[in-house]
């Protein structure tokens, strides 16, 4: 009995490690590429624009027949992915296949009609991460407002959200907290995939002026909305320099609303990025670790840490703190772990406001990134997690009803 329930369990374990999700751009080669036959093609992507076989968006559609690629257009860190978070990037001609090559993370953001001159159809292809302060979703919203003016069509090439698509977290963006971080009235972790974004974003009036892009969405195939990525069979490519692997997606909103103060290393600089809470003064990191241990948070487990960073401006400093650990994705309350981390802090080192202690131009990146700054001036009163609650989820019932007639999963 043993030995065939064994048997059974090693079956499901193949059968599901060679599951594969055929991402969009797949598909549409599926397709024989028919939706863009006879079309001249600008083309915004990044690295993580391949297919199953690592094999660029860009060579798919240069190659493809009948397709015409005749721009490329890079968010942040470049259609080939070589500029450092928030470095400006400049038009020039793309060195691998000499197709013209603009930049959207430059002084333009949004395709101007100079660069959309000729196209017939912008093809986005993009990997995002699920959460709603990583800039690529602001770049397709733009994206599909330049569409939108100019007269021309937009397609997104559908992939994986990495949390998957169940998981909605945090408040959405208030009037007077729109920024390049927070574009767009949705929760911080916003559980919709790319193309279900778009759909949504453009039926529901959320584009400048409430304007509409003639809008299609190649869906994947094999994918569901409790997958995450690893589960999909497919290679993650690094989304941006600190977003190395798939499980690094998990780990982002964990900690990268508190690292906009640039008081405690959150892994950026270390080996694990987003992975930690790290601070030089910290005396009694396994106290710490004991104190939030204690809170028993779903799906989280916390120790002791201790490192050097090799670069930031806490470069060489020894860092005391911890290191997150998640054992259940789906249960874990990813994005208010930051603020139980404070709590605790706050409790063991009463005169350490990390507010006060940081630079007064960052409690404004900080709010713009929360969406609010409701959340920050509600903590900072006692620095206890049950404050926030009612703002942190208050908004999630009411988008999930409005978002699902968008699933495309």
């Amino acid at each position: 009995m043993k030995k065939a329930i064994l048997s059974l369990l090693i079956l499901f374990f193949f059968f599901f490690a060679s599951a594969q999700v055929k991402t969009g751009i797949e598909v549409l080669r599926d397709q024989g590429f028919e939706p863009l036959r006879g079309k001249r093609v600008g083309l915004i992507t990044n690295p993580t624009g391949v297919d199953s076989q690592l094999r660029s968006t860009i060579d798919i559609l240069n190659e493809a027949p009948e397709v015409r690629l005749v721009a490329l257009y890079g968010p942040e860190h470049g259609v080939r992915g070589e500029y450092p978070a928030g470095e400006l990037i400049d038009n020039k001609p793309d060195p691998a296949t000499g197709i013209p090559m603009f930049s959207l993370y430059g002084s333009t953001r949004k395709p101007t009609p100079e660069m959309l001159r000729g196209i017939d159809v912008l093809v986005y292809d993009i990997q995002d991460i699920g959460s709603r302060s990583y800039t690529f979703i602001s770049t397709l919203g733009l994206a599909m407002e330049a569409a939108a003016e100019n007269g021309i069509e937009l397609m997104v090439l559908d992939r994986p959200n990495p949390l998957g698509g169940l998981k909605m977290e945090g408040p959405l963006v208030e009037p007077g907290f729109i920024s390049f971080v927070s574009q767009f009235p949705i929760p911080y972790v916003h559980g919709l995939t790319v193309g279900e974004l778009a759909l949504f974003l453009n039926n529901e009036g959320l584009l400048a002026n409430g304007v509409q892009c003639k809008l299609s969405v190649i869906a994947m195939e094999g994918w569901d909305r409790s997958l995450t990525f690893e589960e999909t069979g497919l290679h993650w490519v690094p989304s941006s320099p600190h977003i190395p692997h798939a499980h690094s997606a998990n780990f982002y909103p964990v900690s990268g609303i508190l690292g906009e103060l640039y008081v405690i290393n959150i892994g950026v600089g270390y080996t694990l990025p987003f992975q930690t809470f790290a601070i030089d003064w910290i005396s009694d990191a396994e106290e710490l670790t004991r104190q939030l241990n204690l809170l028993e948070i779903p799906g989280v487990i916390f120790r002791p840490t201790h490192y050097r960073a090799y670069y930031t401006d806490m470069q060489g400093k020894m860092l005391h703190g911890v290191q997150v650990h998640l054992t259940d994705l789906p249960q874990a309350p990813l994005s208010l772990i930051q603020f139980y981390f404070l709590q605790e802090l706050h409790k063991l080192y009463p005169d350490r406001n990390v507010f006060q202690m940081c630079q007064e131009s960052r409690l404004p990146m900080l709010d713009k990134v929360t969406d609010t700054d409701k959340v920050r001036l509600a903590f900072e009163k006692r620095f206890l997690v049950e404050d926030i609650l009612p703002i942190w989820n208050q908004d999630i019932p009411a988008f999930r009803q409005k978002a699902e007639p968008y699933f495309l999963y």
